[in-house]
């Protein structure tokens, strides 16, 4: 039997729609007297849950490599929701002789994808680890560092299109229905990435783009007009690629995020990744400057350009009620009702 279940909150940061789910009867809940009932809460990450995360990263760490020979470490980033965004690194050591192309990590994130809940992920990125022995998918700034200097925007993003999605992630077409993309790179860098905002003078935009900021070296973000449709955003973006095409540092800065609040989402890489992960959906919301589609592969040239503005299909943003963290404060202050518990 089914029946109507939420809205709730969930670890994403939102709150999930109302959807028929399946459902148990309970006749009985036995108890001890003056039982302690553990609770935890849930919302946009870092919450009460990200502990547990932490404990199944440590726990599964050696099951991976074992299960999946080659990986070497992956890691579902608490910050983006978990299961919107998940960093690896694997083993390149097809044809060592030849030059150096993204080969045996492209098995290895195959297989990540049919791994368990690791199958949930919606952007995959996987690095071989032989360019870099030291690097750790834990430090999040280094790491999209590395991948971004090294991806070949022609040959290196593998989408999968008309997938399942993760239950809570409402950036796809419908409920449990969405896409993925693998960013996988190996070799040496092809680029050096813009770190001074001295470039961003030049930078042409559309009129309805502005407040450009930076996150990290490479990455950009720019505040987009309100989204509409899906008709009209590919229009916007798409101009924005066209404008782009021209400039002179494209390949220095060549991944732009284009969000509601720049200012927001440059706060911190918290942020940044909270909204990039959970607003945008891989097969619709990604542009690239020159895009083309060459025997079913699609391809651009930098940079590539993600939409990660709220779409009207979205879910709620979760936020906090100002009184009632007032509350809670209270019930824990040292002559509240529950001091002394924590």
């Amino acid at each position: 039997d089914l029946k109507p279940e939420g809205p709730f909150g969930d670890h994403l940061g939102y709150y999930s729609k109302q959807h028929d789910f399946p459902y148990l009867r309970i006749r009985a809940v036995y108890h001890r007297r003056n039982a302690i009932w553990p609770f935890t809460v849930v919302g946009r990450p870092p919450q009460e849950d990200t502990v547990f995360g932490d404990l199944i990263h440590e726990i599964t760490r050696p099951a991976v490599e074992s299960r999946i020979p080659g990986v070497r470490q992956i890691h579902a980033v608490d910050v983006a929701g978990v299961h919107p965004l998940l960093l690896a690194v694997g083993s390149e050591r097809y044809l060592p002789y030849a030059v150096r192309e993204p080969m045996e990590i492209l098995t290895q994130a195959n297989a990540l994808l049919g791994f368990g809940q690791v199958s949930l992920s919606k952007y995959l990125f996987i690095a071989a680890q032989e360019d870099a022995p030291q690097l750790d998918a834990r430090d999040i700034p280094h790491y999209l560092t590395h991948v971004l200097e090294r991806l070949h925007f022609s040959r290196d993003l593998h989408f999968q299109t008309s997938t399942t999605m993760d239950t809570l992630d409402y950036s796809g077409t419908s409920l449990h229905h969405g896409s993925k993309l693998v960013l996988a790179c190996a070799g040496k860098p092809r680029r050096k990435l813009g770190h001074s905002e001295d470039h961003l003078t030049s930078l042409p935009l559309p009129p309805e783009f502005g407040d450009v900021r930076t996150i990290l070296p490479g990455f950009l973000i720019v505040k987009g007009p309100p989204w509409i449709d899906q008709s009209s955003a590919s229009r916007e973006v798409e101009k924005l690629c066209r404008f782009l095409a021209g400039w002179e540092n494209r390949e220095e800065w060549p991944w732009i995020t284009v969000v509601d609040d720049a200012e927001f989402a440059a706060k911190n890489l918290s942020n940044w990744l909270w909204v990039f992960a959970t607003r945008s959906n891989p097969s619709h919301d990604l542009y690239g400057v020159k895009a083309t589609c060459e025997h079913k592969h699609w391809r651009c040239e930098p940079p590539l350009v993600v939409d990660a503005r709220k779409k009207s299909h979205h879910a709620q943003a979760l936020e906090e009620d100002p009184e009632t963290t007032r509350r809670v404060d209270e019930w824990f202050s040292k002559k509240g009702p529950l001091a002394g518990f924590f």
